[in-house]
C-alpha cells in the first residue's frame, strides 16, 4: 500500500528521474547535451491504492505530472510540508490547460459520487433501512462538492490529506477482515462437525490437529529487518558471499525503481524468502490468505523500527541507521502467526451471535418471499384457468359457425311454390353447379295458360346439376304443376325436361 509521499513519488519523480537516465539532471541543464543510456528502464507498474477515489486520485496526479513548475515543488517539498499543505498552494501557478482538465476530472468524479450516493440511497429506503446522510457525505471529504464545477487549492489540498489519513488506516482495515476471515473459517469448521456422528467428528479432529502441527514445522524464521534475515536474501537472491554484506549495496540492489527510497511494496519483496519456509500452495495445510497477512505484519514491523520520519517510506540513511542497532545485530526471535491467533474468545463468541442473529433475519426475510412466491403462484393459476375458459367459448363459437356453414337452409313449401336453393353466402357442396339468376325455376315465372312457353337452354356444354335430394324437390313440384297444365303445355315441359 502507497503512502501520499510514496504515490506522489511514484507518480510523478520516477518517472522524471527513469527518462532523464540513471542520474538526475538539473532543470536549468540544457538536455539536449546530456548523453542518454542506450538502456531504458521500465517505469514500475502503477500499484492499486485499494481508495474508492483511487482512479480520480491518480488522474489528477498524472496531469499535475505535466506541469514543470508542478513537479519542481514537488521535488523540493517533504512529507510534512505536503500533509500541511503547502503543496497544495502551488496549484495556482500550474498553466491554464492543466487547470481545464483538473476542472473536468472534478466534474465527472462529483457526477459519479452523486450517482453512486443516489443508487445506494434508494436501496436503503427500499429494504426500510435508515439512511445515515453523514456517512454518505463523508465520502465527499477528498473534495469540495460545494464548488462542483473547477478545481481549487481546497480540492488538492482535501485530496492530498485525504488519501493521506486513508492510506494510514488501510492497514488497519485488511487486519480487521483478516480476523473476520479467520473466524468464519473457525466458524465453518464448527458448524461443519456438528453435521458428522461421533467416529466421523473424531477423525475430523484429529486430522484438524494434524494438519496444525505439520503448518507449525518448519524452518526457523529470521526477524524481519534483520542482519541475518538480509543476509540470506543477499547470499539466495543475489548470489553474493554473505560474509561481503554491505547495506548500502544491499539497499542499492533492491531500490528497484531507482527513487532513492524503500517504499512498503520493495520492503515487502524482501520477505519473500521467509515466507516460502511456512507457506507452500500445493500444501492442504498452508494457506495463502494467512501468508498475506504474515507479510503484511513483517512489514509493519521493520517500518515501525526503520521509518523514523513515519512517513512510511524508508530512506537511504534512515536504512544504515538502523543497520547499527542492537534490534538488526542481535534481534529477538519471531512469532509467527500460529503462535498469535489473530481473535480472542470473546470477540468469536461475538462474532457467532452476529452471524447467529443475521441467519434469522435472512430466515424470516426468506419466509416472506416464499410467501410472497405462494401468492404469485396461486395468481396464475387464477389467471391460467380463466386463459382456459376464454379458449374453451372461443372454440365453441367456431364450432358453432362451422356448422352454420355445413348445414343446408329449412325449406318450407307452400301451395305450388317451388323450393330452391337460396344463396346464404355460403359454398354449394362438390358437384352442385349454381343456376344463373335467368335460369331459375320459380312458379311465378311459370306462363299462363294458354300462353306460348319460352325455353331458354342452358349454353352448349354447360351442364347443371342439382345435388340429390334438391333434384327430388323440384321434380316433384315439376309434376304438380304438369298436372295442371294444358294437354299441349305439358307435352313441351316434358320435351324440355328431357333435353339433358
Amino acid at each position: 500500500m502507497l503512502t501520499m509521499k510514496g504515490l506522489f513519488t511514484g507518480c510523478l519523480i520516477v518517472p522524471c528521474l527513469l527518462l532523464l537516465g540513471s542520474e538526475a539532471v538539473p532543470i536549468s541543464m540544457d538536455k539536449t547535451k546530456v548523453k542518454m543510456p542506450e538502456e531504458t528502464v521500465e517505469a514500475p507498474q502503477s500499484v492499486d491504492t485499494g481508495l474508492h477515489y483511487d482512479r480520480y486520485l491518480r488522474e489528477v496526479i498524472d496531469y499535475l505530472e505535466k506541469d514543470q513548475h508542478f513537479r519542481e515543488k514537488l521535488h523540493n517539498t517533504d512529507m510534512e510540508d505536503i500533509k500541511q499543505g503547502k503543496l497544495a498552494k502551488e496549484l495556482d501557478f500550474v498553466s491554464h490547460h492543466v487547470r481545464t482538465k483538473l476542472d473536468e476530472l472534478k466534474r465527472q468524479e462529483v457526477s459519479r459520487l452523486r450517482t453512486l450516493i443516489k443508487a445506494k440511497q434508494d436501496m436503503e429506503e427500499g429494504k426500510g433501512i435508515a439512511v445515515d446522510h453523514q456517512a454518505l457525505l463523508k465520502q465527499f471529504e477528498y473534495l469540495n462538492h460545494m464548488n462542483p464545477h473547477t478545481f481549487e487549492v481546497d480540492d488538492l489540498d482535501r485530496l492530498i490529506k485525504s488519501a493521506t489519513s486513508d492510506l494510514e488506516n488501510f492497514d488497519k482495515e485488511r487486519h480487521e477482515e483478516f480476523k473476520r476471515y479467520e473466524m468464519m473459517k473457525e466458524h465453518e469448521r464448527r458448524e461443519h462437525l456438528k453435521t458428522l456422528d461421533e467416529d466421523e467428528r473424531r477423525r475430523e479432529e484429529e486430522h484438524y490437529e494434524e494438519m496444525r502441527k505439520k503448518h507449525a514445522d518448519h524452518p526457523k524464521v529470521n526477524h524481519p529487518g534483520s542482519q541475518d534475515q538480509f543476509k540470506e536474501v543477499w547470499e539466495d537472491k543475489d548470489g553474493l558471499d554473505p560474509d561481503d554484506f554491505d547495506p548500502k549495496t544491499f539497499f542499492n540492489l533492491h531500490d528497484s525503481n531507482g527513487d532513492g527510497f524503500f517504499d512498503e511494496q520493495e520492503l515487502e519483496a524482501l520477505f519473500t524468502k521467509e515466507l516460502e519456509k511456512i507457506y507452500d500452495p500445493t500444501n492442504e495445510e498452508d494457506d495463502m490468505v494467512e501468508m498475506e497477512e504474515e507479510r503484511l505484519r513483517m512489514r509493519e514491523h521493520v517500518m515501525n523500527e526503520v521509518d523514523a520520519n513515519k512517513d512510511r517510506l524508508v530512506s537511504l540513511d534512515e536504512f544504515l541507521v538502523a543497520t547499527k542497532k542492537k534490534e538488526f545485530l542481535e534481534p529477538d526471535s519471531w512469532e509467527t502467526l500460529e503462535q498469535n491467533q489473530a481473535y480472542t474468545d470473546d470477540e468469536m463468541r461475538e462474532f457467532e451471535a452476529q452471524l447467529s442473529q443475521q441467519e434469522e433475519e435472512l430466515s424470516l426475510k426468506a419466509q416472506d418471499l416464499q410467501q410472497q412466491r405462494d401468492e404469485l403462484e396461486r395468481q396464475q393459476e387464477q389467471l391460467n384457468a380463466q386463459k382456459q375458459e376464454l379458449q374453451q367459448a372461443v372454440e365453441h363459437m367456431e364450432k358453432l359457425k362451422q356448422t352454420q356453414r355445413v348445414e343446408p337452409p329449412e325449406v318450407h313449401v307452400e301451395g305450388n311454390d317451388i323450393p330452391f336453393a337460396q344463396d346464404q353466402g355460403h359454398p354449394l357442396p362438390p358437384g352442385h353447379a349454381q343456376l344463373p339468376p335467368d335460369h331459375a325455376i320459380h312458379h311465378q315465372e311459370m306462363p299462363q295458360r294458354g300462353q306460348p312457353q319460352e325455353f331458354n337452354p342452358a349454353p352448349p356444354g354447360h351442364h347443371q346439376q342439382l345435388p340429390q335430394a334438391e333434384e327430388h324437390l323440384v321434380e316433384g313440384h315439376l309434376g304438380q304443376v304438369e298436372h295442371h297444365l294444358p294437354q299441349g303445355e305439358q307435352h313441351q315441359l316434358q320435351e324440355h325436361n328431357a333435353i339433358p
